[in-house]
């Protein structure tokens, strides 16, 4: 099935008002991320985790209690969409399974008339927290290097280094946006784990794909139109692969918004993250990574215009 044949949108003359949104956008997603933070999963804090399903509603408060008596304090408890649900995260340290055995059998004691079920336990040392989060990191910048020498190779140095850009810009969207959502709509529970990164690496890789893409019909067409300027090169490429862009995202899409809405709990950060993901690299694809190649091959351009006027009055002296 084809859509979107034969379509001449204008994508990139405007592209400076895109600059200005994309900037615009980050800006205000990290200075609600510095000011509200992102909730660290336990993967990289370290303690331990319990995520419990009461068969009544159960307050908080009385959970908290509970805690007190066996002598655990300071610990994050929350209801995960429902006050049947219950997420208790504590930094307390101990052999095995100690502390969640504790907590378990102290609940149960305590509301012998409300049975639960134990739907996830968690626990990870502050070590190998820190650990993951360093290996996260690396994991990132690694990937960046990578399609950076590739796409150096496979096209030019200006084509790679706008894919890495809109990267970069996806990567920093997404928190933002991440950090904004979390702020308007706290019963979503995002917090920064394992899944989360799994959804920016996967990020990376759906990004990439739409990108070069594009380049790759880029490159046909720059054979094709050598006389043309580039501009209408790049939105005729652009306009080319459109159809190709809404099938496969648009698919992807909806199923990662069924995962969203009906995976559980366990799967709620990676698939929120990596929908807004999906959003902003497709956006990029255009926006960033294609109009940053069109600002530097036009610089260019200039630059070899203004060589060849500079050099034909030398020229013709030399006659």
């Amino acid at each position: 099935m084809r859509i979107l044949q034969n379509v001449n949108i204008d994508f990139l003359t405007k592209r400076k008002i895109f600059y200005f949104i994309s900037v615009a956008l980050i800006v205000i997603g990290f200075a609600v991320l510095l000011t509200n933070g992102l909730t660290l999963g336990i993967d990289f804090k370290g303690g331990n985790e319990i995520l419990l399903r009461f068969q009544q509603d159960v307050a908080i408060q009385n959970v908290r209690e509970t805690m007190s008596k066996i002598g655990i304090t300071g610990a994050e408890i929350k209801t995960m969409g429902n006050e049947r649900e219950i997420l208790i995260r504590t930094s307390e340290e101990g052999e095995g399974t100690v502390v969640t055995d504790k907590i378990k059998e102290a609940l149960k004691n305590d509301n012998p008339n409300n049975s639960y079920e134990v739907l996830r336990i968690d626990k990870v040392g502050p070590k190998i927290g820190k650990e993951l989060r360093t290996a996260a990191i690396y994991a990132t910048a690694f990937s960046f290097l990578a399609i950076l020498i590739y796409l150096a190779f496979r096209f030019e140095f200006v084509y790679a280094l706008g894919s890495v850009i809109a990267l970069i810009h996806d990567i920093l969207m997404t928190l933002g946006m991440i950090a904004i959502f979390n702020l308007l709509f706290p019963a979503l529970n995002l917090e920064l784990s394992q899944g989360m990164v799994a959804a920016f690496l996967t990020l990376i890789g759906f990004s990439i794909n739409d990108t070069v893409v594009v380049f790759d019909r880029i490159r046909e067409n720059i054979k094709l139109y050598k006389n043309e300027d580039i501009l209408k090169v790049m939105n005729r490429s652009v306009n080319a692969t459109l159809s190709r862009t809404v099938i496969t995202g648009g698919a992807l899409f909806f199923a990662v918004l069924v995962l969203f809405l009906f995976g559980g709990e366990v799967n709620k950060s990676f698939a929120f993250t990596f929908l807004i993901g999906m959003i902003t690299g497709t956006y990029s694809s255009i926006f960033v990574a294609s109009a940053f190649v069109v600002d530097i091959k036009k610089i260019q351009q200039r630059r070899r215009d203004a060589a060849k006027q500079h050099a034909r009055p030398a020229a013709f002296t030399k006659v």
